[in-house]
């Protein structure tokens, strides 16, 4: 019996805090979540909103955290039982993990496509450039968002068995999957910083394929450079101060379906809080033709836990940034 899916907490603009407090809550306290903690042996914690959220945070830290502060592909995978691993997979279903569904508007001021592993920047370039051609309009720009971080072996052979070029780091990888996509061969304008250091660098390239948006590949500057590169609330918030975004705009973020919960919630406490702009997060649709040939790996329990708890910090971080 499929377990009923949970909302994620509104990103229309203009949502009080109330409201985006109130979505939070729905999904924290969901039936799905609740049943989780409870099968790895964790009791519902007591008290208000924000304690929940920090004890479901420690709780997932002990219990679902396979990474221990590494890159996700060197995340360990745990050893569960079949019962155990069909209840994880319900639960990342239900929750809004799996299931990719459609942008629900015709259009946009904004596309945002997030980086990530290799695979991935080709998987989501080439999605948002099917959602163009299908229709999807976008009064603004097309912004690509990655970082400087250096490709691994294995991610620079899954490009070579795509027919690119050799590449250094992630926004190189995005930047390849643009040009693939949109039938690029240079940039119009390229503009940029060398701080000296990956963690203290820009860089920007702007490409203007014929009848459609111009697409904008961005590397941020880590906010904490002498902690760690940039992630995606720091090139989310570097895109919004570039592009100026307005009180009202609607904004579609294109990631994979693992990843929604976690970088939607981002997306509002980053965008949508400071800028009063819309917030809508969809995952990548494997069925679309353009996509087979470049196939998602399987997704392990493991994974979904992991990012169940990405999710819990990013919703605790988006109610502890509510006014």
């Amino acid at each position: 019996m499929r377990i009923r899916d949970v909302s994620l907490p509104t990103g229309e603009a203009g949502a009080s805090p109330e409201d985006l407090a109130a979505g939070v809550r729905d999904w924290v306290d969901s039936a799905p979540l609740r049943a989780l903690v409870a099968h790895f042996g964790g009791d519902w914690p007591p008290g208000d909103l924000a304690t929940v959220l920090a004890r479901l945070d420690d709780f997932s830290a002990r219990h679902w955290d396979f990474r221990g502060g590494r890159e996700r592909p060197d995340a360990r995978e745990p050893a569960l039982d079949d019962g155990t691993v069909r209840l994880v997979l319900d639960a990342a279903a239900a929750l809004g993990l799996v299931r990719p569904a459609p942008p629900a508007r015709p259009a946009y001021a904004h596309l945002v496509v997030l980086g990530g592993l290799a695979r991935a920047c080709l998987r989501r370039v080439s999605y948002a450039g099917h959602l163009l051609r299908a229709g999807t309009r976008v009064a603004g720009e097309v912004a690509v968002l990655g970082s400087f971080r250096p490709l691994s072996e294995w991610e620079q052979r899954t490009l070579a068995d795509a027919g690119l070029a050799p590449c250094a780091t992630e926004v190189d990888a995005l930047d390849a999957a643009v040009r693939l996509a949109f039938r690029m061969t240079a940039a119009s304008e390229e503009d940029g910083h060398d701080g000296g250091h990956p963690h203290h660098s820009w860089s920007a390239r702007t490409y203007r394929p014929a009848g459609l948006p111009p697409v904008r590949v961005l590397a941020a500057p880590s906010s904490e450079p002498d902690r760690r590169r940039a992630h995606t609330a720091d090139t989310q918030r570097f895109w919004a101060e570039h592009v100026r975004l307005s009180p009202g705009d609607p904004v579609l973020l294109v990631t994979a379906p693992i990843y929604v919960p976690f970088q939607h919630c981002d997306a509002l406490r980053t965008l949508a809080l400071p800028y009063g702009c819309g917030i809508e997060t969809v995952g990548v649709d494997p069925a679309v033709p353009d996509l087979t040939r470049l196939p998602e790996p399987t997704l392990s329990p493991g994974r979904y836990l992991q990012e169940i708890r990405s999710a819990i910090r990013a919703m605790r971080a988006l109610h502890r940034a509510l006014p």
